[in-house]
């Protein structure tokens, strides 16, 4: 009979699945941050009315700008989902954990 192999908790997946979690739900609010950054970067105006002219590189990207800063409402879905997938995800980490826990004591 072979000895038993004592495994250690996977916590690579839960790691990685939390990081996924975060960066879909902050998602918007780094495309609001980029914009804004590049319109005070090159001295452009960037508001939710209409898209404003902003040459970046010779290039008019007013209009990426404003698609950037627009997507920012997105926030208040992926905001609220991403706290609910949070506490979903600690909860399943927890009975996973205490399972694993038992498991491994017996």
């Amino acid at each position: 009979m072979q000895p038993s192999v004592r495994k250690k908790f996977p916590w690579a997946i839960y790691w990685i699945v939390l990081s996924l979690i975060l960066l879909v739900m902050l998602a918007p609010v780094g495309s609001v941050v980029l914009a804004g950054t590049l319109a005070n970067a090159y001295g452009c105006h960037v508001d939710e009315g209409s898209v404003h002219p902003c040459v970046i590189a010779g290039a008019d990207r007013g209009e990426l700008l404003y698609t950037l800063g627009v997507l920012g409402w997105l926030m208040l879905l992926t905001l609220p989902a991403g706290l609910l997938a949070c506490v979903v995800w600690l909860i399943v980490l927890l009975v996973h954990r205490a399972a694993w826990r038992k498991r491994s004591a017996a």
